[in-house]
């Protein structure tokens, strides 16, 4: 079976969600892995643990006031901002929580093969008071990608976000968003692509993030307003 291929994004945040819950639902089916990587619209994605804190409802207006709609994502860690120039890629495969170390060196390696395809030369780890601060993450510079996994019984999905510009927006919005969670910050930790002398062309890096994702598996795609998806 081949791997479906997931161009572009949808009309809307809530939308763009539907399309990847979506390739989940389908791995969780028949075993259909898919990839995508793509620009999210402007926002700040809030992590589950966000939403336990007493600063939470102020980090939300905070990231409104600044233009960036909040959501709540599914995946744990901390906020994250996409300011439209911002990648996030995900791989969706059958399985639970049996190899999830597997997956994440899987997907790591493959984000670091991409990334010197576009000029940054990434090392794991990150700078101290990161955003989304986690073990699994690539530094050039700054941190530059996030990589969180979500298991299901049924299905896995091994994704991140990629800063390929715009490191100093992404700052200026996270710094006072944490601020009000009462998480430790520090705005020059946030790097970039375009910041480490790479390609701050955002679809240069998802062609690169995707061909690696891939890899020499067969390939069908299409465009994520044609995937279909349940709605209420």
């Amino acid at each position: 079976m081949s791997v479906r291929v997931v161009r572009g994004r949808a009309g809307s945040i809530e939308a763009d969600r539907r399309v990847t819950a979506a390739l989940v639902d389908r791995a969780g089916e028949d075993g259909r892995e898919a990839v995508r990587a793509w620009q999210p619209h402007r926002q700040v994605a809030f992590g589950r643990r966000d939403a336990t804190l007493d600063g939470y409802d102020r980090a939300r207006r905070a990231a409104r006031e600044r233009g960036y709609p909040p959501v709540l994502r599914e995946t744990g860690g901390r906020a994250v901002a996409y300011t439209g120039t911002t990648v996030a890629f995900v791989a969706v495969e059958a399985g639970g929580r049996e190899g999830i170390g597997d997956r994440y060196d899987r997907t790591t390696a493959a984000v670091r093969r991409a990334l010197r395809t576009v000029g940054v030369d990434a090392a794991e780890g990150e700078p101290p008071e990161s955003f989304c601060p986690g073990t699994h993450s690539l530094q050039a510079d700054g941190k530059v990608v996030g990589l969180a996994q979500r298991v299901r019984q049924d299905a896995a999905v091994t994704g991140g976000i990629c800063v390929v510009r715009e490191h100093r927006a992404i700052a200026a919005v996270l710094d006072p968003v944490y601020g009000a969670l009462g998480v430790d910050f520090d705005p020059d930790s946030v790097g970039s692509v375009a910041r480490a002398g790479g390609d701050g062309d955002p679809e240069a890096v998802i062609r690169a993030i995707t061909e690696e994702l891939v890899g020499d598996r067969d390939r069908d795609s299409v465009e994520a307003g044609d995937v279909d998806v349940e709605t209420d």
